[in-house]
């Protein structure tokens, strides 16, 4: 009897485990993230725009290997500015100021989404562990300065390997439980087959 009262908490923690599957598989989206962002003045006929860079890193740490995080980026101005992620820290010489600006422009730059190439208003963003740093400038000299909305809708589910991986801990969990419940079936079962 306290082996069939056991059996219950393998089959509830594989319940647990088949859910975080399902809910993986589903890709939850999370709330929009709505920000300001100042457009990078750029009034030079003569040379490519500056860029600004945030000055803090947006950091993913190692645990987001077992993660896959996507984050569309929109902004509104595409007409007039762009927006790319680099990872961090920014190549020499083109450490923003206490404003954000750098002296670079964007063929300083290695981007690892986004980027002066980026020209309809949206990309998506893969974090993976690392630390990044988010940039923009205006496009040759329409940009004046102002602000643009900036919506960041981050979509979070599971590794394909952690899925696969809680997915065959759920089935062993599912069969040791069931093993447990019927232990003394199996047993007689089995008794009665080696003495036949």
């Amino acid at each position: 009897m306290m082996v069939r009262i056991l059996s219950v908490l393998p089959a509830v923690v594989g319940v647990i485990c088949a859910l975080l599957v399902i809910v993986s598989l589903y890709g939850p989206t999370l709330d929009q993230s709505r920000t300001n962002v100042p457009l990078v003045p750029c009034t030079d006929d003569t040379t490519d725009c500056p860029v600004g860079l945030a000055t803090e890193d947006l950091s993913a740490p190692t645990a987001f290997m077992l993660l896959d995080i996507k984050l569309t980026i929109e902004w509104d101005k595409s007409d007039s500015s762009w927006i790319g992620v680099i990872e961090s820290p920014p190549p020499d010489g083109c450490e923003p100021d206490s404003d954000g600006l750098t002296t670079c422009t964007a063929n300083d730059f290695d981007f690892v989404a986004g980027g002066d190439e980026e020209d309809d208003g949206s990309m998506m963003f893969n974090l993976k562990p690392g630390d990044y740093r988010f940039a923009t400038a205006s496009t040759d000299t329409s940009g004046l300065g102002g602000k643009q909305l900036v919506t960041i809708t981050p979509e979070v589910s599971l590794n394909p390997a952690a899925e696969i991986l809680l997915g065959i801990v759920a089935i062993l969990l599912f069969a040791g439980s069931g093993e447990m419940f019927a232990h003394n079936r199996i047993m007689r079962a089995w008794q009665r087959f080696k003495e036949a």
